[in-house]
């Protein structure tokens, strides 16, 4: 995705006389696909009114806090109408804010809970304003999720879970973080990620460096809030790509990784944009992977190759298993990358002659190689395949997870002992003809990490690595 959507931009303020422009300048900035929210009912129609006329602009409609002593039922009622026109995509802004409490705090919430259940009705998310009423805001949420809120699976190709919404303009802590993800929520990033401290990271920088990007959306929130180096002025669409480099930056992946993460993240909320294609190769920072196959001999737990099978933005739900000389051709050049990397949402070795090709082609021009692999590759081939991959893989990283027999086998779902066998004594002999050999585990809750930190470095003598797992 070479496209970048501003999932909350208020060009229905008065401040913006030339909407026209400014989606031209945004366009022009890479900036295709805007959504406007209203936060009252004047700006609800006036939202709707732009999308009508802009092809790249759709609406939200709802009562912002501020507004929820105008929200009557007959003001409600209208908002509900309102929602069946083909490019209203969310019930928003809707939520709390105990800052100004320009409507009192107990009518805010009675207008919040009314919107929701309008969002529940109507099968739509919602996009929530929260400023300095975390736990309220919060038991409303919990207690709405368990409650029937289930959103239809909208599109195209199987999506794991429907998010239920956004936390829109996000400025709260990881502890909320976390709980609005475990609740199904996204997070709205805006230009205050740029917003840092002289020495340090903000609070918000620190949450978006530890959460994994696949729960970020980016917006602007304009006119309001414009990333440094504009602070003070006119928020507008075109500076997405000022947010975009700094939650890059954040993260240490590149501006394209997080333009294409966070754009499939609007489809997946919003149904704006575009549907990714399935890969059967896939760039990340400056490293290219390998997706050969989505058959396995395990059944993780956490992986997802039956369901959505996304990968930072990524669609690997293939349909059939490339050929070498497609992957070929997809490489070109291996030495314009860091590495060539065997992997995708199946285990690489079931496809070992194309391993092997594709990495002598690769050796052959220049390029680094690594395998990721669960350690089974000596079982499914029925034969020690380790010399075959001498000189053809410079690393392999093996899914350890955990160091407990039985730990393993529930998380890997193979039900016996004998794949913890075969991947310990794959670690063991990788070492003696792959020049780097890592164990990795996943950041599931309940996992010893650091067990499993000290086995693979202490008992087995390689490098380990963390995955985090993203919901």
């Amino acid at each position: 995705m070479s496209y970048s959507v501003d999932t909350h931009s208020h060009l229905n303020h008065e401040k913006f006389a030339n909407v026209s422009r400014v989606l031209e300048e945004a366009k022009a900035a890479g900036v295709d696909y805007v959504i406007v929210p209203g936060w009252d009912l004047p700006s609800s129609e006036r939202a709707v009114e732009l999308a009508e006329k802009f092809d790249g602009v759709f609406a939200i409609v709802g009562f912002h806090p501020h507004d929820a002593s105008k929200a009557d039922r007959t003001a409600l009622d209208k908002i509900a109408r309102m929602t069946s026109h083909q490019k209203v995509v969310a019930i928003g802004e809707i939520g709390l804010d105990y800052h100004y409490n320009l409507s009192p705090p107990d009518e805010q919430k009675k207008v919040f809970e009314a919107q929701i259940e309008i969002a529940k009705s109507v099968r739509l998310p919602v996009s929530i304003h929260n400023r300095e009423s975390d736990a309220d805001l919060l038991e409303i949420l919990e207690r709405q999720s368990v409650n029937g809120w289930i959103l239809p699976k909208r599109f195209n190709y199987q999506i794991k879970l429907q998010p239920l919404g956004v936390l829109h303009s996000f400025n709260s802590t990881y502890d909320i973080a976390s709980r609005a993800i475990e609740l199904g929520f996204y997070l709205g990033i805006s230009g205050m990620v740029t917003f840092g401290k002289k020495n340090s990271l903000s609070e918000l920088q620190d949450v978006v460096r530890r959460i994994q990007p696949e729960h970020f959306i980016v917006e602007t929130d304009a006119p309001y809030l414009a990333p440094v180096p504009h602070r003070g002025s006119t928020n507008s669409p075109t500076y997405i790509p000022l947010i975009v480099d700094k939650i890059a930056e954040l993260q240490e992946l590149t501006s394209e990784d997080i333009r294409r993460i966070s754009s499939y993240n609007a489809y997946k909320l919003f149904g704006v944009g575009e549907a990714p294609r399935a890969r059967i190769t896939y760039q990340i920072r400056n490293s290219l992977y390998l997706n050969l196959t989505l058959r396995c001999d395990s059944d993780c737990i956490f992986c997802d190759r039956k369901g959505e099978a996304m990968v930072k933005g990524y669609n690997l739900h293939i349909e059939r298993e490339p050929s070498t000389e497609e992957l070929i051709r997809e490489i070109g050049d291996p030495g314009k990358f860091k590495e060539i990397v065997f992997c995708g949402y199946g285990e690489p070795t079931i496809r070992l002659q194309v391993v092997k090709d594709v990495a002598h082609y690769v050796k052959d021009n220049g390029g680094r190689t690594r395998l990721d692999t669960d350690g089974h590759g000596n079982m499914i081939n029925h034969r020690n395949i380790l010399p075959e991959l001498a000189g053809l893989i410079d690393a392999v990283s093996v899914s350890l997870n955990s160091s407990d027999p039985a730990e393993y086998g529930r998380l890997m779902g193979t039900g016996n002992g004998e794949q913890w066998e075969s991947m310990i004594a794959f670690t063991r002999e990788a070492k003696n003809f792959i020049p780097e050999v890592y164990m990795s585990a996943v950041g599931l809750n309940g996992l010893d990490i650091e067990k499993a930190r000290r086995f693979a470095e202490d008992e087995m003598g390689v490098k380990f690595r963390f995955r985090p797992l993203f919901k």
